[in-house]
Parts: C-alpha cells; structure tokens; sequence
C-alpha cells in the first residue's frame, strides 16, 4: 500500500494531467499507474486526438504499464484517477489485475462503482479465478475538492456542466475499502502468472 504522502503527490499528478488533457481539447481525466512508488505509466484521454472513443486515459494507461512491465498482469500496481473511471474503464482495471484503485470525484451515472458496481463486483472472480482478481482496494473521494477546482479551473463550461448534471460530484468524505489477501487469493494469484496467464493472456 502506497503512503498517504504518495498517494497525494500521485494524485497531485494525476488532476495535473486531467487539466492539461482539458487544455488540449479533451475531457479533462488524468491517469497515473505506479508501482513500488514509481511511476509506471501515465495518460491524459486520447478519444478526441485519435477519433477512437475506446481511448480514454486509463485504458490508455494501463496499455502503457503493460508494456513496460512485459505483463499483462498489474497486481501490484495502484492506478490513481482524476475521477471515478466508468464501467468501460474498469473491466480494463479488473481483467489487468490493478490491485489499488484511487480516484477522486465520484461518477454516479457513469461510475464502474457507484453506477455499476464492476470494481467491486465478486462474481467474475468467484467465476474465473484464473482470469479475474478479487475486487481491488479502492480509496475513492480522495482530494475530491482539489480535483473539482482543477476540473473548473481547466474547462470552465465543460466543468460547471458536469457539475450542475450531476456526472462528477465530490463526496463529503472519502472512503476506503482495504481488506488482506486470503489464502485462496494469494494461491490463484501465483497460479494466474505462473500458469494461467501462458495459454494466450502473457
């Protein structure tokens, strides 16, 4: 688990990609993927420089961190976002094995939690072991405010509308879901890199 002074520098970064991505015509979301504290991979959204809706920044992130790991597997990674990543976003999280999930402004109609619960989600787990991880801790609301302001700060029209539709809220506080890996989970875990992973996932 990242400290709490990682996990605010990292967001820190994070919100500062959401507004540059903003200032270059996209919507305003920022990712960073860390590992060990370092900094594996980052993106702002790509959907409008590519004209591929498919390009959103953490997928485009997490294309990134598997690359540069040679892994499809992330387990050990922590994804920080600017927002609350959409459904599309976090099946991309869940079948990559992202361990950590931070983001800070909540998505209530668009959320891979809040909306449709896929992060958190034990069934495709329960069901595919050898594919799919248990549901990631997740620290969600974290900077909420500051993320907020950036989005305002970045796209003024673009924020203010998402803000008074209601697409990204800041929470009162935020919350974080932690629990320690079973003995089952560390199991399928070595078995899903080991032996899983090479029939067509390495």
């Amino acid at each position: 688990m990242q400290s709490g002074l990682d996990d605010a520098e990292m967001m820190r970064r994070a919100i500062a990609l959401a507004v540059r991505s903003g200032q270059e015509g996209e919507y305003p979301y920022g990712v960073v993927i860390c590992q060990g504290g370092n900094v594996i991979a980052e993106s702002i959204n790509r959907v409008a420089h590519e004209r591929d809706v498919t390009r959103h920044a953490e997928v485009v992130a997490i294309s990134e961190a598997q690359i540069k790991l040679d892994s499809v597997s992330l387990d050990d990674c922590t994804i920080y976002v600017s927002a609350e990543p959409c459904a599309y976003c976090c099946y991309a999280i869940r079948e990559s094995r992202i361990g950590r999930v931070v983001y800070g402004l909540t998505s209530p109609h668009m959320g891979g939690v809040s909306k449709w619960p896929v992060l958190t989600d034990r069934d495709i787990s329960d069901a595919m072991p050898e594919v799919f991880a248990e549901p990631p801790e997740i620290l969600a609301g974290f900077m909420a405010k500051e993320a907020g302001d950036a989005l305002l700060k970045a796209s003024p029209v673009i924020g203010r509308a998402m803000k008074a539709r209601g697409l990204l809220v800041a929470p009162q506080a935020h919350v974080e879901a932690t629990r320690a890996l079973t003995v089952r989970e560390r199991i399928m875990r070595v078995l899903r890199g080991a032996v899983f992973d090479r029939f067509g996932r390495s």
